[in-house]
């Protein structure tokens, strides 16, 4: 099994952390891993994607054109990387702020208001966990509870304490994924 997977959105969305935590998940799973990040200058609003690969196999290559899942968080990231889900693959997203949805007949495409549930939930800083949990739902490479001890591995000590949080944001995500039928 391997993996190839885009996170794509804005910076502060929590785009590289959600991709951190997925490697370290695989970590704890015994599989290969890759996470690349890559981001504009901005601290925050400028644009910022990861490549991560999660394999039972060595991984040739971090680099990638095409993906077997693309998680989307912004239009302009839509917009990019839509056409770069292989054939077959998934397409996870974010309908806040997306003003073209995606068309593609000859993907799997699943919507998640993690923007919103996050609100819900008193903490807009847990979005990315919501995303994490229904990608989860719908593509589970890793079990939850390596995804919690790679939260344990990725946050400060001083952070400890949300965990609990995160883990029912992680839930909320998987329990509200919608699978979406193009117009």
């Amino acid at each position: 099994m391997t993996e190839e997977i885009i996170i794509a959105g804005f910076g502060g969305q929590g785009v590289l952390s959600m991709g951190k935590i997925l490697a370290y998940s695989g970590i704890m799973q015994d599989q290969e891993v890759s996470w690349m990040p890559s981001y504009g200058p901005e601290m925050r609003g400028g644009t910022a994607n990861v490549t991560v690969i999660v394999s039972d196999e060595r991984i040739s290559s971090p680099i990638l054109t095409i993906f077997d899942t693309a998680i989307i968080l912004n239009q302009q990231s839509m917009d990019k990387f839509e056409k770069s889900v292989k054939p077959g693959g998934l397409l996870l997203y974010d309908p806040n702020g997306i003003t073209r949805h995606p068309a593609r007949k000859d993907i799997k495409i699943y919507q998640i208001e993690g923007a919103r549930l996050s609100a819900e939930m008193g903490n807009t800083k847990i979005f990315n966990m919501v995303i994490l949990g229904a990608y989860m739902q719908v593509k589970p490479i890793v079990l939850l509870e390596n995804v919690i001890r790679g939260l344990k591995k990725s946050l400060p000590e001083r952070y400890h304490k949300l965990i609990p949080l995160n883990e029912d944001a992680i839930r909320l995500g998987m329990k509200n994924v919608t699978e979406t039928v193009p117009a």
